[in-house]
């Protein structure tokens, strides 16, 4: 009990310092001749006197001539040297033994053919001298010495066919352990060489070396079953070459397919004859398309109901290299599979309508020792009859690295030059080896990309579909360094159907809405022309009909492709019978042009809009007129006049920001839509619908596969759900917000009566807004309980009403002024701004400010006079649009002598506001969304760029637009808050 502190002690004791818990890395390899690999220290040890490294490396033992006196593992080896007329050791090691016929290398006694070693007697007595016992080869014992030599066995059943012994001496032919006479008639003399076309090498294969020309023999004269799958096998590791001057393993396997067709064929398959396997399907041209699209697949396959059918059950019949069956096999389980995961992600690849892709990369050291010999599969697809029988479909295969034949070379992607096959592998680790000494391939053979694919039958609405196909691409590896090297793999499942007649459909209606598109821009041509005042076709009027027609053929493509993600998404995830799957990857890139084309042409409508909304004409008018007089000193005379009392510009600077905060106010709050969106898509589970799978569920559970992503359903559910969100802000702005709360244009319209400011707008040369504002008590500067009584009186209707005509209410109006009227308003717009030119300009002899406030004030009795019809030569009439040019957005009359003044019974000056384009905006948006989802495949980035850009359009909108305000209508910029 003593010693039990002091052992905690040095238990507990630190490490000495720089040490921790460190050692060196050492490898058996690298332990040498002389050393073994001590497995209790994970290091190098030394081997004693006379001793050297085992086989294995783990342990020592006796030099050649040497016996084995002890032995407790590692280096706790005795050795003592044998005597010199006992120089060999028994195959134990122990014991020294005399050896008649020589010795090994290893210093064991040796034997010649035919002949077994015997060191003990029956009762295990050791002999003195080592007996080699020929076996006997004659009838009726027909023994030969086994592989080992260890004991006689019965020879190989064709020494005794063709010999009558078991010696197959000259003149027979001995191959591949196989004796034939030579007086049969044997196959073409084989060519053991397999080219590895990818990194161009050919070598001779040490397994086709042995075992080609007698599994040839083997399967030709004897109809040996094994012998013509091993045949068949090595034809597929020779990548089914079709070479008809070539005796390699598919020239000999066609040799016999072309001279056993008395034999007959196996389950009335043409391309399956009897005792051989079945390689090929032919190489007929258009047969291929007869396999795949003649006959479709007899059972039918549903999503949902009671009959629900979603797995696609393979089978396959696996063999190995030497030809000898192995067991059916289900693909479940990943199988095919070279990827490792979760038994139920590898399981959901055979889920049908299910698009399953697995990718990685598998180090050449893993496949080596996972795969050292290959398997070899024929697939079928498993369903069940009218009468409970269960029955196989075989599954064709494209070998993408087929030698074809000259006639099939560069014949390019057409169906009906394919040529199907029916076997395949894996791994082939063991043709690449040029000798049978266990050493590393040369190169091995791997199945790099494997893709099932699965066709819609055409027109089907209940769930048929095509035999399946699968296409296989291998990859060569040379092999140098196993650790080092890589192969990236990969398994997919795809779905897909004919496109074209959904293509042509798309074609049509593009070509017809995009010709209505013409007509469209053409009219807002000719309207955008009557309004500007012009009637000359020049530059200008091309270049803007391409502006209106990018615009609507940015609606026509969006039209299409919102239409047919949402076409997509309801038609497939709501299918029970399957009648529709989607496009795949490569049958989206027209979609995908479709919405690029949306968003460039949308983008160049909507900075378009933003250029024309920040250039537009407007002006403030001031009804207000003086009350009263003042006295005025006269500058400069130091006298005094009467004058009339200035009017107040407060009412003036309110107007102006009122105009500038409702510049960017939407029918829409931006914020909120991005956030709901992006909420709906990302937590409550909507992006699970673009999921390219059956389910129509919101959830996915953690440990499930999840399929990739559709492009054209990602588009579909984020479009759906922003026009939906979109279209139930307006519904409650519209009909609550605006109502209850609070409605900005109208407020504004209000606000203008109440400040007696009119707002003159001008978005064409001849074309614009007017909002009246004109008091209808006369003034309203003036003090808080008068403005009381005015508002009180006009709610008790004692006074008239705030229409430009009497007695009605229309304060908003389009007009359509004369070319008369747009000369003399630029005459005085152009001293307005000229205090903005250059100084060569400038009137010197008065003030710029001075100036500006007669320019200011000039405009300002103009634009009254010409509202109170002062001007007769620039007179206007007040009328309703006809019902078609509110359709067309156009005017019929042209204002030639007088202006025409519209009633729009609302607020139709939001066209020069974003209030008013709210369509154009949240296309716009809903465009750049999903341009960047497409690119990055994330919601959450695609919210956070589009909020974004609204906020710096927003920006831009507000600052350049102010500044057009203040330009034209001389309201000091640092009024404006």
């Amino acid at each position: 009990m003593a010693l039990l502190p002091l052992l905690l002690v040095v238990m507990v004791a630190e490490p000495p310092p720089g040490l921790g818990f460190s050692l060196p890395l050492q490898r058996p390899a690298e332990c040498g001749r002389s050393r073994y690999f001590d497995v209790s220290r994970l290091a190098c040890g030394p081997c004693g006197l006379n001793q050297a490294p085992s086989a294995g490396g783990s342990s020592c033992e006796c030099q050649p001539g040497f016996r084995m006196v002890s032995n407790n593992g590692g280096s706790s080896v005795v050795c003592e040297k044998c005597p010199e007329n006992m120089s060999g050791v028994t195959q134990d090691g122990w014991s020294c033994i005399k050896c008649p016929k020589g010795l090994t290398s290893e210093g064991k006694c040796k034997c010649l053919i035919n002949e077994v070693l015997v060191e003990r007697s029956v009762d295990g007595v050791l002999l003195n001298e080592a007996l080699c016992i020929r076996c006997n080869g004659s009838e009726p014992s027909f023994s030969a010495s086994d592989v080992l030599g260890n004991r006689c066995v019965r020879c190989e059943q064709t020494f005794i066919n063709v010999s009558k012994s078991c010696d197959c001496s000259s003149p027979n032919i001995l191959t591949g352990g196989l004796c034939f006479s030579a007086t049969e008639s044997l196959p073409p003399k084989a060519i053991a060489t397999v080219r590895f076309g990818q990194i161009g090498v050919t070598l001779t294969s040490a397994w086709f070396l042995k075992n080609l020309q007698a599994s040839a023999s083997a399967c030709w004269l004897h109809s040996n079953l094994t012998a013509c799958q091993a045949l068949g096998n090595m034809c597929v590791m020779n990548m089914n070459s079709l070479s008809s001057s070539s005796t390699d393993a598919c020239g000999l396997f066609q040799y016999i397919y072309a001279n056993t067709a008395r034999l007959g064929i196996v389950h009335s398959i043409a391309y399956w004859r009897h005792n051989l396997p079945w390689l090929y399907y032919g190489d007929q041209p258009g047969l291929a398309s007869q396999v795949l699209e003649t006959n479709h697949f007899p059972t039918v396959f549903s999503f949902k109901g009671k009959n629900k059918d979603i797995k696609l059950r393979f089978i396959a019949a696996s063999y190995d290299a030497a030809g000898n069956f192995l067991q059916w096999q289900s693909l479940e389980g990943g199988i095919l599979q070279l990827c490792p995961d979760t038994q139920t992600k590898l399981n959901a690849a055979y889920v049908f309508g299910t698009t399953y892709e697995q990718s990685c990369k598998i180090s050449v050291s893993k496949i080596l020792l996972d795969f050292p010999n290959p398997i070899f599969y024929d697939l079928f697809l498993e369903y069940n009859g009218d009468n409970g029988q269960q029955y196989l479909w075989a599954v064709p295969v494209l070998n993408l690295d087929l030698q074809y034949r000259e006639m099939y070379v560069n014949q390019g992607s057409n169906m009906n030059n394919w040529l199907l096959t029916r076997r395949f592998f894996l791994v082939d680790a063991l043709s690449g080896k040029e000798n049978d000494m266990g050493k590393l391939p040369r190169v091995i053979r791997v199945a790099s990309k494997i893709s099932i694919n699965v066709r819609l039958v055409s027109h089907t609405q209940r769930g048929n579909i095509y035999p399946p196909l699968i296409t296989i691409a291998y990859t060569d590896v040379l092999v140098q360094n196993p650790d080092t090297e890589s192969v990236m793999v990969s398994f997919s499942v795809n779905y897909e159907m004919n496109q074209s007649e959904a293509q042509i459909q798309t074609d049509i209606t593009l070509g017809v809405l995009g010709g209505l598109a013409v007509l469209w821009s053409l009219l807002k041509t000719a309207g955008w022309k009557r309004r500007t005042g012009s009637s000359v076709i020049d530059l200008q009027t091309v270049l803007k009909f391409l502006l209106f027609y990018a615009g609507d053929l940015a609606n026509v493509f969006f039209i299409i492709t919102v239409g047919t993600g949402i076409y997509w998404l309801v038609f497939f995830k709501a299918q029970q019978f399957v009648s529709v799957f989607l496009p795949l990857p490569s049958q989206e890139k027209p979609f995908v042009t479709y919405i690029a084309c949306a968003f460039s042409l949308k983008a160049l409508q909507f900075l378009q809009l933003l250029v024309s909304q920040l250039t537009i004409d407007i002006f403030f008018i001031d009804w207000e007129r003086p009350k009263g007089k003042v006295l005025k000193a006269v500058e400069g005379k130091g006298a005094v006049k009467s004058a009339a009392a200035p009017v107040s510009i407060w009412r003036t600077y309110f107007i102006a920001n009122e105009w500038n905060e409702i510049q960017t106010v939407r029918k829409i709050n931006p914020v909120f839509q991005v956030l709901a969106v992006l909420f709906f898509l990302e937590v409550v589970g909507f992006s699970n619908l673009a999921l390219m799978d059956s389910s129509s569920s919101l959830t996915r559970s953690s440990d499930s596969y999840i399929a990739p992503w559709s492009r054209i359903l990602r588009f579909g559910v984020s479009a759906a759900l922003w026009l939906a969100i979109a279209f139930l802000q307006i519904i409650f702005f519209a009909v609550f917000y605006e109502r209850f709360v609070e409605d900005k244009l109208n407020q504004f319209v209000d606000l203008c009566c109440v400040s007696n400011i009119s707002v003159f707008i001008l978005s064409h040369s001849c074309f614009g807004y007017y909002i009246h504002g004109r008091s209808v008590h006369g003034h309203a500067d003036t003090n808080m309980e008068e403005m009381n009584m005015n508002l009180k009186r006009e709610a008790e209707n004692l006074c008239s009403q705030r229409g430009l005509l009497p007695n009605t209410d229309g304060q908003t109006f389009q007009i359509s002024i004369s070319r008369k009227m747009r000369l003399q308003y630029d005459r005085i717009h152009e001293t307005l701004t000229r205090r903005r030119g250059p100084a060569r300009f400038l009137d010197s002899s008065a003030n710029t400010f001075e100036q500006s406030t007669r320019a200011y004030n000039a405009m300002n009795k103009f634009l009254s006079s010409f509202i109170d019809h002062v001007h007769k030569e620039m007179d206007y009439i007040v009328k309703d649009k006809l019902l078609l040019e509110r359709i067309l957005g156009m005017e019929f009359m042209e204002p030639i002598e007088k202006s025409i003044f519209y009633n729009d019974e609302g607020h139709s000056f939001d066209d020069v506001l974003y209030y008013g384009n709210e369509t154009t905006l949240l296309i716009f948006d809903i465009l750049f969304f999903s341009i960047v989802d497409l690119a990055s495949q994330s919601f959450v980035l695609a919210a956070i760029l589009t909020y974004l850009q609204q906020e710096i359009f927003r920006f831009i909108r507000n600052t350049v637009g102010q500044k057009n305000l203040t330009s034209k209508t001389l309201v000091d910029e640092r009024f404006l808050i």
